[in-house]
């Protein structure tokens, strides 16, 4: 009885969480100018509207441009990172830990300002550059939570054995270390990519007009002109994040599969 109890209250749970998608997903094939029901007849009005729209268009091609370069500068320094702790060569690694995690914690308006304040010293306000900058800061303590993940299932005694063997650190690195850990290191470009694709409250901050974002422009047609529309571009997002998720789960699965099937040959 207490194992049924336990389903229901997550079926239950889960079922709230969602209620809010499932009521606007629908009136994204609405024929009325409103976001209500009943719907009156179902059509491609707004889909359409989304994909020839200037401003809306516009703002498609600035999310995967931004998003791509703060995904690829993430990865990057987050991989560096991650490497670094984990080596263990650097003076109060914890410390260290935590500081590059505090964007995950701080508030997305104090963040916000203070990157506005160094983009204008840099001169990089209002610029695909500065926006790119700003969503990578954000973006990195994903990619560290997955890579260190990554990294700490990685027997040591394997990189040792191919250091003993001749091969220099890079050649470790490259022939070792990263192919053991690149399904955490797609699995934190794929979360830094979500999270750039859906940041807003950033955005407002260090974008300019020219920099306008999906999640921005969807921010301002709720405050200005609100219509069917937004409810397309949340189509749009839920489903790219639905299936950038559903493939860093598939990673990790295909992970965890490997492992285990290693497992009793090192045996």
């Amino acid at each position: 009885m207490f194992r049924a109890l336990q389903i229901t209250f997550g079926i239950a749970i889960v079922i709230f969480l969602l209620m809010p998608i499932f009521a606007i997903l629908p009136l994204a094939f609405t024929s009325s100018v409103f976001l209500n029901y009943p719907i009156p007849a179902y059509s491609m009005r707004w889909m359409h509207e989304l994909t020839t729209a200037d401003v809306w268009r516009t703002s498609i091609v600035n999310s995967l441009i931004i998003g791509s370069g703060a995904t690829v500068l993430a990865t990057v320094l987050g991989t560096l990172a991650s490497l670094g702790m984990r080596k263990g060569a650097l003076p109060m690694v914890s410390l260290l830990r935590t500081l590059f995690l505090l964007p995950m914690v701080v508030p997305a308006v104090v963040l916000g300002v203070g990157m506005q304040i160094f983009l204008v010293r840099l001169g990089l306000a209002s610029t695909y550059l500065g926006v790119t900058i700003a969503h990578s800061v954000l973006c990195i303590p994903f990619v560290i939570v997955s890579v260190s993940a990554a990294l700490q299932g990685i027997d040591p005694s394997i990189e040792r054995a191919a250091s003993s063997l001749g091969a220099p650190p890079v050649t470790v690195f490259r022939r070792v270390t990263l192919p053991l850990a690149i399904p955490g290191v797609v699995s934190g470009a794929i979360f830094a990519f979500a999270t750039s694709l859906d940041e807003v409250v950033l955005t407002l901050f260090v974008a300019g007009p020219n920099q306008r974002t999906l999640a921005r422009q969807m921010f301002s047609s709720i405050r200005e002109n609100i219509n069917p529309t937004v409810a397309a571009a949340a189509l749009l997002l839920i489903i790219g994040t639905l299936c950038l998720g559903g493939l860093a789960a598939l990673l990790r699965w295909r992970q965890k599969r490997s492992a285990l099937m290693t497992a009793p040959s090192a045996i």
